[in-house]
């Protein structure tokens, strides 16, 4: 992936993971737009999840990433917008093979379910793996 700025965001549960994943992406190089939250106040993940949405719908990030406590809420709300193919990945092949195959543009982690070094790996395969387009390429098409 080419992206040279990621949204990021996260709920209550995964403030920390993101801060660490931020920083992380910031020493590949890649411009972070920080989407919040950054406390422990309980909030509502769907509301991070549009966000991310509406910055790649509007070119403000070619790319995302999105934490909740297991991934899967902030995923669903996610995906509920045609443009985004959020991917929930618990390791490294997820994170290769969602690039590759389906050509995901946000990655999704579970603070609660992957370490933080699991969590880095899949953040660095997401970015350094290309989508292979060819075979897969109708079927992403009738994705969004």
């Amino acid at each position: 992936m080419t992206a040279k700025t990621f949204a990021i965001a996260s709920d209550h549960a995964g403030t920390e993971l993101k801060a660490a994943l931020k920083a992380l992406l910031e020493e590949q190089g890649v411009t972070v737009l920080d989407l919040g939250t950054n406390g422990p106040a309980s909030v509502d993940y769907p509301n991070f999840a549009d966000a991310v949405a509406a910055a790649l719908a509007d070119g403000r990030a070619e790319a995302g990433v999105l934490i909740c406590g297991t991934g899967i809420g902030i995923s669903i709300a996610a995906n509920r917008h045609r443009h985004v193919r959020a991917a929930l990945c618990h390791d490294i092949t997820t994170a290769r093979l969602c690039r590759q195959h389906n050509d995901a543009n946000v990655l999704v982690l579970g603070a609660r379910i992957v370490g933080l070094e699991v969590a880095r790996d899949c953040t660095l395969a997401f970015l350094s793996t290309p989508y292979e387009g060819g075979r897969h390429a109708r079927r992403v098409a009738m994705l969004g």
